[in-house]
């Protein structure tokens, strides 16, 4: 049940099995997501919780702004959403080291028999993360202070190559929190896919573009994100796979959306549905001008399909506001991005 207060909600949403989370920026992120049949997450003091897969604390909830938002899925019997974790602006930047850089032993680490381990910030000069890694390896660990000062991507820098054969725990730091992730980097050793659980991605061409979030979220001025909680979607699973539609899960995160999300959307959803409801064709409904308003209608229609059922009425106003548009919907359903 979502509370006007965000500590609350956070708090209980930690031990929450289908939620997930992550923390980072747009192209360098780390995800946590309980796996179904494993242990129950222990919880830590504070606002944290591990498992043998990774572990997330938030540190400074008070800072942080929710944000509900829903967005298109390239799959038309589909939508996205989230919460994305923001601070004010000003609050948000971290260092934006630009080269590998030696951080010491990570005495903030979730376990304690982490905190001796050795961080070094990967040098991707994020502005709302520090995307590190940390090990105890010591062949590792020479070979990161050799290369120490170099941009990962100089091609005589040999970091990389050997994070990826070593696979280090990555770790996300932001100004609200961490997220450590303890399993393997998803690459050759994995098949080529993430681990199912706590993953984490760095993304090179999704870092050039410069961005902080996805153009896909409506995140107000003045604020950042600095990291998401994805509750449970009543159209996917935690994989990302077609669930059939959950009326209980569906009614949660519109109560979310009526707390933290845009009010205007939310008035032109229920306009739209009122429209349907009643019989109305869409001439009924002018075309939204803004792009995150044309985006609500067509969540809107999604909606109405999957709870309601089709209709030869919601076929029309389909076919007249929810045409494919790939420009709109360029993030793929994989949870937590």
């Amino acid at each position: 049940m979502p509370h006007d207060d965000p500590t609350r909600f956070l708090t209980e949403a930690l031990t929450q099995p289908e939620t997930g989370w992550s923390m980072g920026s747009f192209g360098a992120i780390c995800e946590f997501h309980h796996v179904a049949g494993d242990p129950v997450p222990q919880r830590l003091p504070g606002c944290a919780v591990v498992t043998a897969r990774g572990g997330l604390r938030l540190d400074d909830i008070a800072a942080i702004r929710p944000v509900a938002w829903e967005a298109l899925s390239p799959r038309l019997h589909r939508w996205q959403q989230g919460i994305s974790l923001c601070v004010e602006a000003g609050r948000a930047p971290m260092a934006r080291r630009d080269v590998l850089t030696e951080l010491g032993p990570d005495e903030g680490a979730l376990r304690e028999a982490d905190r001796g381990a050795i961080l070094f910030d990967m040098g991707l000069a994020q502005p709302q993360v520090d995307f590190c890694i940390r090990s105890r390896d010591p062949d590792l660990i020479a070979l990161l202070r050799a290369e120490a000062g170099k941009p990962l991507a100089d091609p005589d820098c040999r970091a990389m190559p050997a994070i990826l054969k070593a696979h280090p725990h990555r770790v996300a730091l932001t100004r609200i929190g961490r997220v450590e992730v303890f399993q393997k980097i998803g690459g050759p050793d994995t098949g080529g896919v993430s681990p199912v659980g706590p993953h984490s991605h760095v993304l090179p061409r999704l870092l050039r573009a410069g961005r902080s979030h996805s153009a896909n979220t409506p995140i107000p001025d003045g604020l950042v994100p600095v990291a998401g909680l994805h509750p449970p979607s009543p159209v996917m699973d935690p994989l990302g796979a077609d669930r059939d539609f959950d009326p209980a899960a569906f009614a949660a995160f519109q109560r979310l959306l009526a707390l933290w999300g845009d009010p205007a959307h939310g008035d032109l959803k229920a306009e739209t549905w009122y429209a349907l409801a009643a019989g109305d064709g869409p001439d009924r409904l002018a075309a939204p001008q803004d792009r995150f308003s044309r985006i609500a209608l067509r969540v809107a229609l999604r909606q109405a399909a999957r709870r309601d059922g089709p209709s030869e009425l919601l076929s029309r106003w389909r076919a007249a506001f929810d045409r494919a548009s790939p420009a709109e919907a360029e993030d793929d359903d994989a949870p937590g991005h």
